[in-house]
Order: C-alpha cells, then sequence, then structure tokens
C-alpha cells in the first residue's frame, strides 16, 4: 500500500510562538476520516516502519507526527496537551511525572509485562542501552575501552590526542541526557570522575545522538559518552568508521514509552494505536521492519525501572543541585 508523505519544511504553530520542529511528516491515505498527531522525540526513520504497519491496518487514519527534543516534549504537551492526541519520549523520568500529574488516560486491554508499564497509562516499547561510542580510526593502536574506568585512563593518557574532541548531551537542555546522567551519577563515583576529565579536555556538548554520531563520523569529535545505542548501531551497521561499547562495569539502559492525552482529540483511535505499538514491539510477533529493538528483557538484564523514585531528580531543588555540579565538572 502506498502513502502520501508530505514533508512541510516551514514553521509550525502550536502556542502563540511558532514551534520549529526538527522533523514533520503527515502519513495517509486518501481520503481519511480520522486524524492522530503524534509529539515525539524518536527519529521519524525509527518511528515509520510502525506508523506504516498502523495504516496498513487502519486506512481511514491520518497521522501527523512531529519531532522535537525530550525537554522540548515535556514543555509543549503541558503548555497544550488538547493539541496532541499521544506522546513519545525516551526521557522515561519527564513521561512518569506527566502521568503523575494527570496529562495521560488509561489504556485497558494492553497485554504487556507490568515492569514495562505505569498505572496502565505509560507504556514503554523499547529497552535501549546508553553506549560508548568511538571513531575507529583515533584507536588504531590504542586499547579500546570496556569500561568507563578504562576511558578515564585513556583519556588521562593521550589528553592532546582526545583535547576538543570528545562529546556527550548538554543535561540542561536535553532530558534524555539529564536521565542518563543522573542514573550514572546514583549507580557509581566513576561517572563524575569521567565527567571532570572529559571537561578538563574541553568536552562538546550536544542536544541529541544524531547530532554526536554525525560528528564522529566526520572526526569532528572521536569519542561520544552516552549515546543511544539503538541510533549508533543503526550507524554502525552502514558504514565502518565508529565502534558501539556497551560499558561492562555499570549498564545504563532506558525504556522508550508512549502515553496518550487525557484531553486527546481522538482517544479511542489514539489508544487503538498504542495496543498496535505494544504489539509490534512485543518480540515475540513484533514486525521484523521496525528499526528499534523490542521491549524484551533478557535474563539478567537491568533497565532503568519505571518507579515513583524515577522522579526524584526532577524535584526542582535537586535539579538545580545536580546541573552545578555538573557544571562544574565539565565546563572548566
Amino acid at each position: 500500500m502506498r502513502y502520501f508523505i508530505v514533508l512541510v519544511l516551514v514553521l509550525f504553530t502550536v502556542t502563540a510562538n511558532a514551534q520549529d520542529w526538527e522533523d514533520r511528516k503527515v502519513f495517509a491515505n486518501a481520503p481519511t476520516v480520522q486524524k492522530l498527531r503524534i509529539l515525539s522525540s524518536t527519529d521519524t526513520s525509527f518511528f515509520e516502519p510502525i506508523i506504516d504497519s498502523y495504516l496498513n491496518d487502519n486506512p481511514d487514519t491520518e497521522i501527523e507526527y512531529l519531532v522535537t527534543g525530550t525537554a522540548a516534549i515535556d514543555d509543549i504537551f503541558r503548555t497544550t496537551p488538547k493539541d496532541f492526541d499521544i506522546v513519545v519520549s525516551s526521557a522515561m523520568d519527564l513521561q512518569l511525572k506527566l502521568v503523575n500529574d494527570g496529562y495521560a488516560t488509561r489504556v485497558d486491554g494492553a497485554d504487556h509485562p507490568s515492569w514495562a508499564k505505569w498505572r496502565q497509562s505509560l507504556f514503554a516499547f523499547t529497552l535501549e542501552p546508553a553506549a560508548i561510542v568511538i571513531n575507529k580510526a583515533a584507536f588504531a593502536g590504542l586499547k579500546v575501552p570496556k569500561t568507563r574506568q578504562e576511558l578515564i585512563q585513556i583519556l588521562r593518557a593521550q589528553p592532546e590526542q582526545f583535547r576538543g574532541k570528545l562529546g556527550t548531551y548538554d543535561v540542561r537542555q536535553s532530558g534524555l541526557g539529564y536521565l542518563f546522567a543522573t542514573q550514572d551519577a546514583r549507580a557509581s563515583e566513576t561517572y563524575w570522575r569521567l565527567m571532570e576529565v572529559m571537561g578538563s579536555l574541553g568536552t562538546r556538548l550536544y542536544c541529541c545522538s544524531g547530532d554526536m554520531i554525525d560528528d564522529l563520523e566526520r572526526g569532528d569529535i572521536l569519542v561520544a559518552y552516552n549515546v543511544l545505542g539503538s541510533y549508533a548501531d543503526a550507524r554502525a551497521q552502514n558504514g565502518e568508521k565508529i565502534e558501539v561499547i556497551l560499558p561492562s562495569d555499570f549498564p545504563t539502559t532506558m525504556m522508550r514509552t508512549a502515553l496518550v492525552s487525557k484531553s486527546a482529540p481522538n482517544a479511542d483511535a489514539a489508544k487503538n494505536f498504542i495496543l498496535h505499538l505494544i504489539r509490534s514491539q512485543s518480540g515475540d510477533q513484533g514486525d521484523g521492519a521496525n528499526l528499534l529493538p523490542p521491549v524484551v528483557l533478557n535474563p539478567g538484564q537491568q533497565t532503568i525501572t519505571l518507579e515513583p523514585a524515577l522522579m526524584t531528580y526532577l524535584d526542582k531543588l535537586k535539579r538545580q543541585t545536580f546541573v552545578k555540579e555538573w557544571e562544574r565538572a565539565i565546563i572548566q
């Protein structure tokens, strides 16, 4: 089945101010009788197979897919919850707080494990690790780091080679970056030592994984820390310039989540989409065309859990304290 895919390269108004989306596409057959608006942090190319499979089963639906950063999603949706049917984000903590604050509605009938949902209103549909990604050419003759401590040792031993050539999230701007950073800090003091070493070498700060990977492939940076593993794996499969490392000292694995707005204009269709999303990412019955990893825990694997403790670092004072400590380490 063929779809009309419209790429709109204009500013689109959501609130009183114009919103400059990272991407905006409309997927539809003609004619359609209902419309879904999805606000998402997931790159369109990764989510498109899920939309296509949904439209195969629901050809009377038009889907408008709007992409922006995780922190911006939270701000935009809280301001205008009636403008969107579904919210998709990799910032688990911000999504959990949206549910906690009453912005989501229940979706019944979802056959989903208890650890991958919250209050029958927030549903995880991927498991994705944070990764260290390196430019292979830069590590010729060097030991490839398998842990954060090994990365620290390499950076200390070769400071001039890596000065100005490191990248990580700007936690002040990226909701996912902030989530990864706070989880790393909770797991080990090694995180703070690594941030201090990276800060001393003039680390570049980024909004998102895609930009970091772009600069890695060009050689503008040689190491990217806490990149989304799914995005990095997709690039690594299409070339030989980068290598993806999952640190063996302690894993940081997040779950990408989706919710239906309590004020959704098309709530029934939105709930139907969530059920389809869960089925398509179930692993056993998943669609092999999907680029996003399924929400399947392997034996012994751990992930950031969907629980109230996840909102701890969203407390205003705790966030200010964490960001100040991070700034002292990384901005020198």
